[in-house]
């Protein structure tokens, strides 16, 4: 495959190489035989097809029709009116071709199509050619206009095809549009960071910001990706850097429209990807088969995160760091918001504020805790490369809008500001910082409805491509700078193929508020304004996100917009990013954990929930970095829908998932609720906290206790979830000796098991091999290349008291609690706890243990 795209920097790329679309080639040369158009009727009545082993796509002449299909089975069907060619009478350059703009958006701005546009819709379609593994279809549209589809098999469960117009001078091609026929029952996921709901059947979704009527003044799109899921196991990739839409199924119930406005490039088409797989939730891999593998953060930052939206000084932050290690708050790393620098990137710390940085970080790593830095792409007046980087051209040519406060943003289609930006980066690296959190970068809007934003860069490119191409190439740089281990990039925007430069997504400045996308507020100085949404949207974000490519997701816990949060919405929300794949901690109000004050209700039982569950989420560590190292493998997202993982259901909440295979979550994300109604998938479903056994329904839910203090949180029966000891306090190297750093010493494997009816197993990232015999009651360990000291087996519920434990022919002590057992190199314990529990520690020599 052509890597051009992941060379150094120059000019913008496409993430994918893009098929020269001329047809000029000899289709004899490619094994392709010439059909339909030279004039062999019979030939061309008979279907082609290009089979992938169950997967098919094939074309019927007879009537005209692509289809995808599974085992014979149709799972998209490309009718002749499936190929749109909008036209215009002249390419006009104040246009931003904007397709959203053509139908929707009336309630921001006036919206419709240009009086001169005209859309030519297929009349017919023949094969032009042919071969096993590819074919060409002329497509003859209304007004005389013609275009062609070329389709191939581009690896196992993809194909992939390129829609082309013939371009006309009297009336050049604005618009491209497919209109493939669904299922008019399946549900559909993707797309991107959407906050209203997990299944887009019915909505409007378009590919780039827009402006809008919330109180952001824009849709909160900050990471929209052109991939639609359908739940009957197909995707719909459109790999286009141009402006797009997709409707999903709002006109009929069987209809999808894509549209994309290629203005001046359409003579290069269409490309798009179909996509299959045996189960949805495996689309997503198929979908980094094409874009590349996400980049997985360091280990360590996947632990709880802790920071302040403003630091006041050092002193500050060492006196954040020994209350994080006094309260006994499990922590991996902190990061230090704006202001600490003199000016925003002036690259340096204020030295008034921040007279010793080195003391600072030294101390900041002998807690255990690693140290990131807020930034953007940004020279504030009074940065001292401010003058330098105005008289090398290091800015965009022409600009826009800005949506910041300090400069126009840097130009990084230009190599020098790069080596520049790298340069600069490069001093706080070498101080210790490890990580970056990449705020704004957000001004190259597409533009402002249907009118262009006037975005000119040193490569030649303009906002039209670059809405799309500056995140990729902002956040490249600063990857790149990143150790072999991953480090930590934190960003808020994304696209198609970025994550492979991103680490983790944040969802921007959501509500410190229990209320759901575009839900009505009143703001702090009484105004009635549509909200961004609060904890509801940032669980359905984090959630389309993970199905769009970008599998780690941490929200502000406890929101930003109208912050703090209060007692209830701040446990609430900690409770739920304890069970995401990032658990990061802060609010504009700058009040972390320990701070109680009048506004934000918090107290010791708050404090002492909170240090429950970022623990909980520390200890779950090898549970998540197994599921984040088979990315590579399966591609399924840590964070699952569950009408997605479990599409037979035909239900798709969006206030419930899965956190792997094993974990069904359920938070509560209405205020003032004491109880919240559950579907449970097919199977047993056991109460995390009190071992109560639950039957997975079909179609009906099951109301479940959730007073303040619990999470409703279930294990899959027959599940094993490998976790760390219960004392661990950071993911991170620690020189503090009272600080227990799993770096230092992973000590003991922990490990719940969840007894089913059939034999189950688990293999951990570092090799450790697990399995649970129900008819033997057998447990098998092998150790791997961390875990190699031995474990703690806790297998619950288990209501009756085993009579003897025996680990191969040794018969194991019986202690009378888990402090006794601790104390022991092996042995075992029962209590009644949590529908009964047996606790067995095993020596690293032991290696399968029974009991009956």
């Amino acid at each position: 495959m052509n890597r051009s795209h992941l060379a150094p920097h120059g000019p913008i790329h496409p993430v994918l190489p893009i098929r020269p679309q001329s047809r000029a080639r000899v289709p004899s040369l490619l094994g392709l035989t010439l059909v339909g158009l030279l004039g062999c009727g019979d030939q061309a009545a008979e279907p082609v097809r290009i089979i992938d082993g169950d997967y098919a796509v094939t074309f019927e002449p007879a009537t005209t029709t692509l289809r995808l299909l599974h085992n014979e089975t149709e799972l998209l069907r490309f009718p002749t009116d499936a190929w749109q060619v909008a036209t215009v009478a002249a390419l006009d350059e104040r246009a931003s071709f904007d397709p959203y703009w053509l139908e929707y958006g009336d309630d921001v701005l006036s919206a419709g199509e240009p009086p001169d546009l005209i859309w030519h819709r297929a009349e017919s379609v023949q094969i032009a050619a042919q071969s096993d593994t590819e074919f060409d279809l002329a497509i003859t549209l209304s007004d005389g206009q013609l275009a062609s589809l070329h389709i191939e098999r581009s690896g196992p469960g993809r194909f992939v095809a390129t829609l082309s117009p013939k371009v006309r001078s009297e009336r050049p091609v604005a618009y491209l549009r497919l209109r493939p026929r669904v299922d008019g029952s399946e549900a559909f996921y993707g797309l991107g960071g959407f906050a209203d709901e997990v299944n887009h059947r019915g909505k409007v979704r378009p590919m780039q910001q827009e402006i809008d009527v919330l109180e952001s003044k824009s849709n909160e799109l900050r990471v929209p990706i052109p991939l639609l899921i359908g739940t009957r196991g197909w995707g719909l990739f459109v790999e286009s850097r141009r402006p797009g839409v997709f409707a999903v199924a709002n006109k009929q119930p069987d209809l999808l429209e894509t549209t994309f406005g290629t203005g001046a490039d359409s003579a290069s088409g269409l490309r798009f990807h179909l996509l299959t797989a045996d189960e949805p939730i495996d689309i997503t891999g198929r979908y980094y088969e094409v874009t590349g593998q996400p980049l997985k953060p360091a280990k360590w930052a996947l632990g709880p995160w802790i920071w302040r939206n403003e630091n006041k000084d050092q002193a500050q932050v060492l006196d954040d760091i020994r209350k994080i290690r006094d309260l006994d708050l499990a922590t991996s790393a902190i990061w230090i918001d704006r202001p600490y620098a003199s000016f925003v990137n002036s690259f340096d710390f204020e030295a008034a504020r921040f007279p010793d940085p080195a003391t600072m970080i030294a101390k900041v790593h002998a807690a255990g805790l690693r140290l990131a830095l807020w930034h953007a792409p940004y020279l504030e007046p009074g940065s001292p490369d401010l003058a330098e980087a105005t008289q090398r051209g290091l800015f965009p040519k022409s600009t826009g809008v800005l949506l910041n406060r300090w400069s126009e943003p840097i130009d990084f289609t230009n190599p020098a500001s790069v080596a520049l930006w790298k340069d600069r980066v490069g001093r706080y690296i070498k101080l210790g910082i490890e990580g970056f959190k990449l705020d704004y970068g957000e001004d190259v809007m597409v533009g402002l409805g249907s009118a262009r934003t006037g975005w000119r860069f040193f490569d030649g490119s303009d906002e039209r491509t670059m809405h799309y191409g500056y995140q990729l190439l902002y956040h490249r740089t600063y990857a790149e700078l990143l150790p072999p281990s991953g480090g930590f990039l934190l960003c808020r925007t994304g696209r198609f193929g970025d994550q492979r430069h991103v680490s983790v997504i944040w969802p921007g400045d959501m509500d410190a508020t229990f209320t759901r996308y575009r839900e009505s507020i009143t703001s702090g100085d009484g105004k009635t304004v549509l909200g961004v949404g609060g904890l509801p949207a940032t669980v359905v974000m984090g959630l389309n996100l993970g199905v769009s490519g970008f599998p780690f997701f941490g929200s502000d816990t406890g929101g930003y917009r109208h912050s703090p949060p209060d007692k209830e919405l701040y446990i609430r929300w900690f409770q739920q990013t304890a069970l995401s794949s990032v658990m990061q901690v802060g609010d504009a109000s700058s009040q972390p954990p320990w701070e109680f004050t009048s506004k934000n209700g918090r107290d010791t039982q708050t404090l002492d929930l909170y240090r429950e569950f970022a623990r909980l989420h520390l200890r779950l560590f090898p549970y998540e970095w197994t599921l984040a190292e088979s990315l590579a493998q399966t591609g399924r997202p840590i964070q699952r829908p569950l009408g997605l993982a479990y599409p037979r259901l035909k239900s798709h909440p969006s206030d419930e998932y899965l956190f792997g295979d094993d974990l069904l979550v359920a938070p509560v994300v209405t205020r003032g609720a004491v109880q919240r109604s559950v579907l449970f998938p097919p199977g047993t479903w056991i109460d995390f906290w009190s071992g109560e056994v639950f039957v997975g329904q079909t179609e009906r839910t099951v109301d479940v206790a959730a007073p303040l203090h619990k999470l409703p949180l279930f294990v899959r029966a027959g599940a094993i979830i490998p976790m760390l000891r219960p004392t661990i306090d950071t993911l991170s190297p620690a020189t503090d000796p009272s600080v227990d750093s799993f770096t230092n010493q992973p000590g003991l494997l922990w490990v719940a098991i969840a007894p089913g009816e059939k034999p189950a197993q688990f293999v951990v990232y570092d090799g450790t091999r697990l399995g649970y015999d129900p008819e033997t009651q057998t447990v098998s360990a092998t150790a791997g290349s961390v875990f190699s000291s031995g474990m703690v087996l806790q297998i619950s519920p288990l209501p009756v008291e085993p009579k003897q434990v025996q680990a191969a022919q040794e018969i194991l002590r019986r202690v009378a609690n888990s402090p006794d057992l601790d104390a022991q190199s092996s042995g075992w314990t029962w209590s009644t706890a949590h529908g009964g529990t047996l606790s067995i520690k095993l020596t690293k020599a032991q290696s399968s243990v029974t009991f009956h």
